[in-house]
């Protein structure tokens, strides 16, 4: 890996541990969800980075891709999924945190578990690894855990982990939570391991779009402010994800009119909201590892 690519994943990373701090004084049961993804992605920015991403605030069984829109009322509530990337010159660290907002506090054996699986990954990661490796060393955990405290808890098998390319969020190998017998080596790599743990059943299914935009296919469009938000986006998130608000706050019109038309045309993809099957809350933690050379490094630790 080249000097310059690591030492911008590293400081990704330390942005990244700079804004889980921040995290922790910032989320409060009751605040409004636009709140929280806006204060996490103006910190970002005061460090001298860019969200990789709208920051994600997918509250009980939606697991994923939910942005608050701009207005949104919605507020910190049940379990509070905040998932989070930072854009160093186009490389990425990704990381994501739980916050169990729940009446009763229920999850924290279901917390404890997770926090788990993500330090069990820590310990096996090593240079020249198989993708198998970590899937396996997890699914071998969750059982242990499982027989230990007589609970039923299941990792959502189709999400997982993933490599980080340049600009991309997903670089281009998975990276399951469940065992697996695959022999892709995971060789001077970026790569973040996201467990999702379960009550339910161990599977989510695609709901609605939840907020969040990227390019996907070449198109034109006729409406003049149309074409100017188009040339934006190409120029400003290049394949990386983005959202209404931020188009919101650069002042341009018709955004919704703009994002819809662009996405029946398919040169936007529209992110669909992940739910759990079960409808059961979901919880997630993940952090970011880096394999340079003979070492390994969680950048985002």
């Amino acid at each position: 890996m080249e000097t310059n690519e690591t030492e911008s994943y590293l400081k990704a990373g330390e942005i990244a541990k700079e804004v889980k701090t921040f995290m922790k004084e910032l989320v409060k049961k009751g605040m409004l969800l636009i709140d929280i993804a806006e204060g996490i992605e103006g910190k970002i920015r005061e460090l001298g980075a860019e969200p990789a991403f709208p920051v994600n605030t997918s509250i009980d069984e939606i697991a994923a891709h939910y942005t608050p829109l701009p207005g949104d009322e919605k507020v910190a509530s049940g379990l509070l999924k905040i998932d989070v990337g930072i854009c160093v010159d186009g490389f990425i660290a990704d990381f994501a945190v739980s916050f169990d907002f729940s009446d009763d506090e229920s999850h924290g054996k279901m917390f404890a578990l997770n926090k788990g699986l993500l330090e069990t990954a820590k310990k096996v990661v090593h240079p020249d690894m198989k993708v198998s490796e970590i899937g396996n060393s997890l699914g071998e955990f969750l059982e242990k855990f499982n027989i230990e405290n007589d609970t039923r808890y299941s990792v959502v098998e189709n999400l997982c982990g993933h490599t980080l390319g340049e600009n991309k969020i997903h670089g281009g190998i998975t990276i399951p939570n469940s065992k697996n017998d695959s022999n892709v080596e995971l060789e001077e790599k970026a790569f973040a391991v996201e467990p999702f743990v379960t009550e339910g059943e161990g599977n989510v299914r695609e709901g609605e779009g939840g907020g969040i935009y990227a390019l996907s296919g070449e198109g034109a469009a006729r409406d003049r402010d149309v074409r100017e938000i188009l040339t934006f986006i190409k120029e400003s998130y290049k394949t990386r994800p983005f959202c209404a608000r931020w188009l919101e706050k650069e002042g341009f019109k018709k955004i919704k009119f703009a994002l819809s038309s662009l996405t029946r045309q398919g040169v936007l993809r529209h992110y669909p909201l992940l739910i759990g099957k079960s409808n059961m809350p979901i919880s997630q933690f993940e952090d970011s590892f880096l394999i340079d050379e003979d070492r390994v490094l969680c950048f985002t630790c």
